[in-house]
C-alpha cells in the first residue's frame, strides 16, 4: 500500500509515469495499473485521513476472496 500511496502522491506532484516507475523501482505497467485502479475508485491525492491500508486495499481491489485452501477439499492421498 505504501507504493500505491507514493504513486498517487508523485503523480499529483506532476511526475510522469516513467519518472514514478524509476523512483519507486517498479515497472511502468505497475504504475499505470495503480493509477487506473485509483481513478476507477475515485481516489486521488491527498487520500482521506480515514483511509487506512486495509480500506485502501478494499477500495482498489475489492473484497478479498478466501484462500484456495478453504475453497477446495484436501485430496485423499491414501486412496
Amino acid at each position: 500500500m505504501r507504493k500505491i500511496r507514493e504513486t498517487l502522491r508523485l503523480r499529483a506532484a506532476g511526475l510522469s509515469i516513467r519518472q514514478i516507475a524509476a523512483s519507486l523501482v517498479v515497472s511502468i505497467g505497475v504504475v499505470s495499473k495503480y493509477l487506473e485502479l485509483a481513478a476507477a475508485a475515485g481516489l486521488g491525492w491527498p487520500l482521506p485521513e480515514s483511509l487506512d491500508d486495509s480500506a485502501l486495499q478494499r477500495a482498489l481491489f475489492g473484497p478479498t476472496s478466501e484462500p484456495a485452501s478453504r475453497r477446495y477439499a484436501a485430496p485423499d492421498y491414501a486412496a
